[in-house]
């Protein structure tokens, strides 16, 4: 079954940054901080699916 959840987070995180890119936001940004937050999210959901 495909997990909704870790493909919501890598969507949003992929379409942060390039509007992060696009815009060439500086770190401290609001986008950039929640691309932070976001992998950080990801790493967690990760980590609790492998074990």
């Amino acid at each position: 079954m495909a997990d909704l959840y870790l493909k919501a987070l890598e969507s949003e995180r992929k379409s942060l940054w390039a509007a992060c890119r696009l815009k060439g936001l500086a770190k401290g940004t609001p986008e950039r901080l929640r691309i932070q937050e976001l992998d950080r999210l990801l790493a967690e959901h990760k980590a609790r699916k492998a074990g």
